[in-house]
């Protein structure tokens, strides 16, 4: 069941949330010290996001998300694909216990389904119709942080929507059912964005749209995530594929320099596909199956590119790997 449905099936009932916050050490949840004052919740329950204990976090971004956990700032994290843009806010509210729900706002998501619509209900035998409130009143009202993903890819109407709440002390009039929502106080709003708004001046993001600049405006913090330094990332690759410690270390160093290529690539335009941290855990992983470098690497990501591109991707791996991968090779039915 996905965020939405979730929302929409639970009540209000006061022990899925927690109740009281306390000050936390960002020194030893998140690996610097911070001037801010920093708080969470003791209690972990059902809707905070599991804890990965491998997750490395950068300081600038998380500083950023901590703001808006603790000053109640409307908080937007951009960056290209594959950064961790939200799962940074995730890992930041799991440490946190913060209750946390993510929306993808692709082009399937209307403005019903966030502010709710009117359903049909049985009550002593008899059909009625009653308004079922959305997941945007719904989270309203409780200690949920509310993270929307591809926010620059939102509908109109839902955009409009959002802009309603984005003041810290902004409430939500339900016109359907004569109803106004002060925000619960320990909500929280984030966004993450491939763009700052301004549409798809790349032409690597087809469907992004031009946000309103007085909606930007309400945006308190925006904060740039780019990807990890390579040593960070082998470190993260390394924890999540343990299998490669000692032996292919070297290996998870050529690996994560082959994906810096195609960010570079990508960044410049000469490539429309990039391998994220996630491709290279992945390519790890399948490695870890089927015993091949080079194999593993045309199905994890050689196959996903451009015939056009593909030539430039094989010249990365030869600088990296200094071989050359072997063109149209297929698996032998055995």
């Amino acid at each position: 069941m996905n965020d939405i449905g979730l929302a929409r099936n639970m009540d209000n009932n006061e022990k899925a949330f927690p109740k009281k916050l306390e000050e936390v050490n960002t020194k030893s949840l998140f690996g610097f010290s911070s001037n801010m004052k920093v708080y969470g919740f003791k209690e972990k329950t059902k809707f905070v996001p599991d804890y990965d204990e491998s997750y490395v976090f950068d300081e600038v971004t998380t500083k950023a998300i901590l703001a808006g956990f603790s000053y109640n700032r409307r908080v937007m994290i951009q960056g290209y694909h594959g950064t961790g843009k939200s799962t940074h806010i995730e890992q930041v509210a799991s440490r946190l216990n913060w209750p946390c729900i993510r929306i993808n706002l692709d082009s399937h998501i209307s403005r019903l389904d966030l502010v709710g619509k009117d359903a049909i209900v049985l009550e002593d035998g008899k059909q009625v119709t009653v308004f079922k409130e959305g997941v945007l009143p719904w989270a309203l009202q409780n200690p949920v942080a509310l993270v929307f993903d591809e926010y620059d890819a939102g509908r109109p109407d839902v955009m409009f929507v959002i802009q309603r709440i984005l003041e810290a002390s902004g409430k939500l009039t339900l016109l359907d059912n004569n109803k106004v929502i002060t925000p619960h106080q320990n909500f929280r709003l984030f966004a993450t964005a491939n763009t700052v708004g301004l549409g798809d001046t790349s032409g690597l993001y087809h469907g992004t749209q031009q946000i309103n600049q007085g909606q930007m405006d309400r945006w308190s913090i925006v904060s740039a995530l780019n990807y990890l330094p390579n040593e960070i990332e082998e470190k993260i690759v390394l924890a999540k594929v343990p299998t490669f410690v000692g032996k292919n270390e070297k290996l998870i160093n050529q690996m994560v320099s082959l994906a810096e290529l195609t960010r570079n690539g990508f960044i410049a335009g000469d490539l429309s596909t990039v391998m994220s941290p996630r491709t290279v855990i992945t390519w790890a992983e399948n490695f870890n199956i089927i015993d091949d470098l080079d194999l593993a690497f045309k199905m994890t990501f050689l196959n996903k590119c451009d015939e056009v591109e593909k030539p430039i991707v094989s010249e990365y791996y030869q600088r990296c790997f200094g071989r050359t991968l072997v063109e149209n090779e297929t698996l032998e039915n055995e």
